[in-house]
């Protein structure tokens, strides 16, 4: 069984893997955001950072292949990971916050099915084919 979304677009997954990977985004930005609630921060600095990783997407500019790279630098689970853990270690309320809502982002966006990108063009993820079809 294949993914129509994903049919055709060699390293995308799809099927039952798909829906997992999402789910676990889905689980991320859950788990993220309620570990936000009880941290007790600030809901307007979550609203105002939430969306930032995605300025990213103004690398695409420079095309897709730097784009691409640029875009997944900022979804990637590595420097909020990194950042968690050295927030953890040093028990910097500031970093951990700023690596919580940096998490949640990510757990958002591979819930909504905006995978890491291939060098392509935009529309080319893990997850699949993104927009609309050519």
């Amino acid at each position: 069984m294949t993914d129509t979304a994903s049919a055709g677009i060699p390293g995308a997954v799809t099927g039952g893997v798909r829906a997992v990977l999402r789910l676990e985004g889905l689980a991320l930005f859950i788990g993220t955001t309620s570990l936000y609630y009880i941290w007790d921060g600030d809901w307007l600095v979550y609203a105002l950072l939430f969306f930032v990783p995605d300025l990213s997407f103004a690398a695409y500019l420079s095309g897709p292949r730097f784009g691409a790279m640029i875009y997944n630098a900022a979804h990637s689970y590595l420097a909020p990971m990194a950042m968690m853990t050295t927030g953890f270690g040093t028990a910097s309320p500031l970093i951990l916050s700023l690596a919580m809502i940096w998490l949640a982002h990510i757990g958002f966006d591979r819930a909504l099915g905006y995978g890491l990108k291939y060098a392509d063009g935009f529309g080319f993820t893990h997850l699949g084919r993104i927009g609309k079809p050519q």
